[in-house]
């Protein structure tokens, strides 16, 4: 499986609810790091029992994926069900086609200051 199909594979566990199913994804000592809440996941039982506890896993839309070789980048946003959309960038180092390591951020959003107005243009 290519690092694309490897990155979609894991969206497609997510967004089914499938806990088990990452571990066709992840390498059983993989590294998850979450730098905005200061967390670091170590090893497939962590990873299990963390997602396992969600209240809601995310339902995940990708707004795209890019990358070569072992190292990937997935844009998307992040639906957990309370109508706030979270934008998330999720980088994902690959070794023999499985996650080694992957780093989130998913910042909430948040109000753009009036004083950016004259020089900035809106997204939704």
């Amino acid at each position: 499986m290519d690092g694309r199909a490897v990155v979609e594979a894991l969206v497609a566990t997510i967004n089914a609810g499938d806990v088990p199913g990452m571990d066709a994804v992840f390498h059983e000592d993989a590294v998850m790091e979450w730098p905005q809440s200061g967390e670091r996941i170590v090893g497939g039982d962590n990873r299990r029992a963390v997602y396992s506890r969600f209240p809601r896993l995310p339902h995940i839309e990708v707004r795209s994926i890019t990358g070569d070789g072992d190292h990937w980048v997935m844009q998307g946003a992040l639906d957990y069900g309370d109508g706030v959309p979270v934008l998330g960038v999720f980088v994902f180092e690959l070794a023999d086609g499985r996650i080694a390591k992957e780093t989130g951020y998913w910042p909430g959003p948040f109000e753009a200051p009036e004083w950016r107005a004259p020089w900035v243009e809106r997204m939704d």
